[in-house]
This record gives structure tokens, sequence and C-alpha cells, in this order.
């Protein structure tokens, strides 16, 4: 039997708006240890959108996939750490980055994310959204990649 929830309608609403106005999607991801944040925008209107939250479990990759295969991605933007005395680490972002660029021949980009989750949820404060850590992780993706966005 269907669930009338609002909550899927919204998503339902929100996956048709993309899938008709936005033929070449981008995916934003903040990479965390336990939760990974996505945002999503079109290149053609330089605005992102918090997408939803995963869990960074063994079925992480295998979403990840279905998600670049259903919403059409084209190019992926990770937050990365910028730190000015970087030795010869690579960041599990970049790991995962890597990973995306060889399984899926899409273009693969880094941004800062110093502070986004700060200003994630400061953002999410200001708005009156309860239950932040929900949507802190979706929220500092969608900054990450907007901030992309915008230098580029």
């Amino acid at each position: 039997m269907f669930k009338n929830n609002s909550k899927d309608k919204f998503q339902c609403k929100f996956d048709l708006f993309m899938s008709k106005h936005f033929k070449e999607n981008i995916l934003g991801i903040d990479y965390g240890d336990s939760d990974v944040g996505l945002a999503l925008a079109s290149s053609g209107t330089g605005i992102a959108f918090a997408y939803k939250t995963l869990k960074n479990d063994k079925n992480f990759l295998q979403k990840i996939a279905e998600i670049i295969e259903k919403e059409n991605i084209k190019t992926v933007v990770l937050g990365v750490p910028a730190h000015i005395n970087r030795k010869e680490a690579v960041y599990p972002s970049e790991k995962l980055g890597n990973w995306i660029a060889q399984n899926f021949g899409v273009n693969v980009f880094y941004q800062d994310e110093m502070f986004t989750t700060k200003m994630a949820q400061a953002n999410l404060i200001n708005k009156g959204i309860k239950k932040i850590k929900r949507f802190d992780d979706q929220e500092a993706a969608r900054i990450i990649l907007q901030e992309w966005l915008d230098n580029n």
C-alpha cells in the first residue's frame, strides 16, 4: 500500500523537477567516516541544493553508483581539507574521487571544506531547522558545491 508521506511527495517532485530541467548534474560530496552529505546542482543554474545524507557503510559505494546513474552526474566535487603544511597524504575523499573517476568517467574536482560543517550548522539554525545533525552533512555538501560553482 502506498504510504502518503509529505517527505516522499517532496522527493518525487524534486526528482521530477531535476530530471526535466537539468540534463547534466553536478554532485557535491562532504565525505565523512560515518555520514556522507550530498548536494546537487546543474551547471546551467549555478545553484546547489542539499540532496541527502548517506551512511558510510558497506553499501555506500553502491549507493553512490546508483545516484551517479540516476541523476545523470557528469561532474563530482568533493570537499577536502586545505592544510597549508600538507605532506604526501591522500585524504579519504581523494581516494573516493579517484574511484569515481575510474569507474564512471566523470570529471572530479576538489574544493576546500574547511569550516563547512560549522557554516552548515549555523545556516540550519538560522533557518529554524530542528535536529540539525540530521541535515548538516548535506548542507555542508551544498556549501562545498556552491563555493565550487561560484569559483568556476
